[in-house]
C-alpha cells in the first residue's frame, strides 16, 4: 500500500521541476551544447586561474590554500562521471578566491544596505529582493559587500535545502548574513558555476557531505571547498548559459500557462457544482418523485428548513433540509493512543480522510487490534458501504464514500460520520459538500479557538437542496461526465 501510495503521488505532483532539472543534468554533462575542436580546453583554462591566484596571493589580496598534498598538476581520479575531452575536473578551492562566511551582526528593518539571509535564497538558483532586513554597521559592509556574479551558498537550513545557491546580479547593493557563504570566481563564468550547483548531481552531493542536527544540516566552507567541478572550456561555458537560460525562459512559460489553465479548470468544476445545487445542471422531471415524499419516509413529522442566509430558490420537486434530517450524524467511541498498534484494522484520524477524499487511497501507519475493533462493532455503529466520513478538524469538509471492501474505524471529533440509513445518493451528497455553497456553510460554523472544527451539532444543521432520487442521479452523472473530461486535460498536463 505504501509504495502504491507515493507512486500515486509522485505522479500527481509531476510538473516542470523535473525538465528543468533534466536541463540542467545535460549541461554538466556535456550533452546540452556541443563541443567545438576551437575552443581553448578547460586545462590551460586551469593554468590560467592558477597563475591568476598566484599573482593575488603575492599582491596579499587573497591568502594561500592551506590544503596539503597540492600539486602544480590538477589530475583526479575517480571522478564522478565522464566528462567531454575538452573538459577538466577540478575542486571548488580551485577556482575561486575565497569562500567567506557572512555577517554575524544582528540585522534590523532599516539601514544602510539590505542583508541577505538563507530565506532570500530561492530553490531555483535565484535571489528574492521581499522580506529583506538591513544593517548599517560600516565595517561589515566593507567586509561583506557583494559584487557582481558573487554566488551564495546557504551552508545550514533543512535537510532538502541546505547548500541553496544563487548568483548576485547587482540588482541592488547588499552585504550577507552568516548562515551564507560568498563563494568568488575566479575567470570562470559564475552562471555556469550556478548551473553546476543547482544539478541534480550537486544535490546528490550535498545530501551525502551534510551533517545533521536538530531540524538543521549544515555543510562548512571545508567541506564545500572540495567539491568537484566539471569545467568545460570558457566558450563552452558561456554557451551553455545561453542555451540553458532558452530552456528555464520556456520551461517557466509552460509552468505558468499549466498555473493558468489548472486555475480555469478548477473554475470550471466549482461552476459546475454551482450549477448542480440550484437545479440548472440537468433538467427536472415532472414525473420524478418529489424530494418531499423521501423526506416524509425518512421522518413523516418533516417540515422544511427556513434559513434565508443559507437558501435559494429550487426547482419544483425539490426540498430544502437539513443534513441532520436526512443521515444520522455520529462520531466515534473514544481510541487512546495506547491502543494505536502497529498492524491489524487501519485506524483514521482527519488528515487520512483527506488523503482518502483527495487520492482515492492512504498510506497508513495506524491501527487497533481485530479484536479491539470486533467489541466496538457489537457495541457502536462503525463505518459501512455508503457512509460518507467527513474531515472535522484541521483541514474541514474533506468527504469520502465508504466501500463494501472497506474496513476501518476512525478518531473521535476529528471524523464524522453520515450515517446513510436511507436512500439518499451519497454521491450526490459528496458533489455538493465540495460546492462554494456548502464549505461557506462549514468555514462560517466551524471556527474554533485554535483550530477549525465540524461538531457533530453543527454538521446536522448545514442546509442543504435536495432534489428528487431520480434527479440525484442524473446529476451526479453529469458531474462526473464533465469532470473526467477536465480530469483528462489535467492527467496530460501532469505527463
Amino acid at each position: 500500500m505504501r509504495q502504491t501510495y507515493r507512486r500515486f503521488i509522485k505522479k500527481q505532483l509531476m510538473d516542470t521541476k523535473k525538465l528543468r532539472q533534466k536541463i540542467l543534468d545535460l549541461a554538466i554533462h556535456g550533452k546540452l551544447v556541443p563541443q567545438d575542436p576551437n575552443d581553448e580546453p578547460a586545462s590551460v583554462l586551469l593554468e590560467r586561474i592558477k597563475a591568476e591566484k598566484e599573482r593575488l596571493i603575492k599582491e596579499g589580496k587573497i591568502k594561500r590554500s592551506k590544503k596539503s598534498g597540492s600539486s602544480d598538476t590538477l589530475h583526479y581520479e575517480n571522478v564522478p562521471f565522464e566528462v567531454p575531452s575538452s573538459w577538466v575536473w577540478c575542486r571548488l578551492e580551485d577556482i575561486v578566491c575565497e569562500l567567506k562566511y557572512g555577517t554575524s551582526e544582528k540585522s534590523s528593518s532599516v539601514g544602510k544596505i539590505a542583508v541577505l539571509r538563507m530565506g532570500n535564497i530561492t530553490n531555483v538558483g535565484t535571489i528574492d529582493y521581499s522580506n529583506l532586513v538591513y544593517s548599517s554597521n560600516d565595517e561589515d559592509i566593507e567586509q561583506y559587500s557583494l559584487e557582481k556574479d558573487d554566488l551564495l551558498f546557504n551552508r545550514t537550513n533543512s535537510s532538502e535545502w541546505v547548500g541553496k545557491t544563487a548568483i548576485y546580479k547587482e540588482e541592488q547593493p547588499a552585504i550577507y548574513a552568516g548562515y551564507l557563504i560568498r563563494i568568488r570566481p575566479l575567470l570562470i563564468s559564475s552562471d555556469y558555476l550556478n548551473t553546476v550547483m543547482n544539478s541534480g548531481y550537486y544535490r546528490d552531493w550535498c545530501y551525502d557531505v551534510k551533517t545533521d542536527a536538530v531540524n538543521q544540516s549544515n555543510i562548512n566552507a571545508q567541506k564545500l571547498s572540495q567539491l568537484m567541478i566539471p569545467i568545460p572550456p570558457l566558450k563552452e561555458q558561456e554557451r551553455i548559459v545561453v542555451e540553458v537560460a532558452k530552456w528555464i525562459s520556456l520551461i517557466d512559460t509552460i509552468k505558468n500557462s499549466k498555473e493558468d489553465l489548472q486555475t480555469t479548470i478548477k473554475q470550471a468544476k466549482s461552476k459546475i457544482l454551482n450549477l448542480a445545487i440550484h437545479g440548472k445542471l440537468v433538467p427536472q422531471d415532472p414525473n420524478d418523485e418529489p424530494a418531499i415524499e423521501l423526506l416524509k419516509r425518512i421522518n413523516p413529522d418533516f417540515t422544511p428548513c427556513d434559513n434565508g442566509h443559507y437558501t435559494f430558490d429550487v426547482p419544483s420537486g425539490w426540498i430544502t433540509t437539513n443534513l441532520g434530517s436526512i443521515f444520522n450524524v455520529v462520531s466515534a467511541k473514544r481510541i487512546l493512543k495506547s491502543d494505536w498498534k502497529h498492524s491489524g484494522v487501519p485506524f483514521y484520524r482527519a488528515r487520512e480522510i483527506a488523503k482518502l477524499s483527495i487520492y482515492g487511497l492512504v498510506d497508513n501507519e495506524l491501527y487497533i487490534s481485530e479484536e479491539h475493533y470486533n467489541s466496538l462493532k457489537e457495541k457502536f455503529p462503525v463505518p459501512k458501504a455508503s457512509d460518507i466520513m467527513i474531515s472535522a478538524v484541521g483541514t474541514i469538509g474533506k468527504c469520502y464514500i465508504v466501500k463494501e471492501s472497506d474496513k476501518f474505524y476512525y478518531k473521535d471529533a476529528s471524523v464524522l460520520c453520515l450515517c446513510n440509513d436511507y436512500q439518499i445518493n451519497a454521491k450526490y451528497i459528496y458533489h455538493i459538500m465540495r460546492s462554494e455553497y456548502m464549505l461557506k456553510q462549514m468555514y462560517d460554523n466551524s471556527k474554533g479557538t485554535t483550530v477549525d472544527t465540524i461538531t457533530i451539532e453543527k454538521a446536522k444543521q448545514y442546509i442543504l437542496p435536495l432534489p428528487p432520487l431520480a434527479e440525484q442521479q442524473r446529476i451526479v452523472a453529469k458531474i462526473e461526465e464533465t469532470f473526467s473530461i477536465f480530469d483528462g486535460i489535467q492527467n496530460s498536463l501532469e505527463a
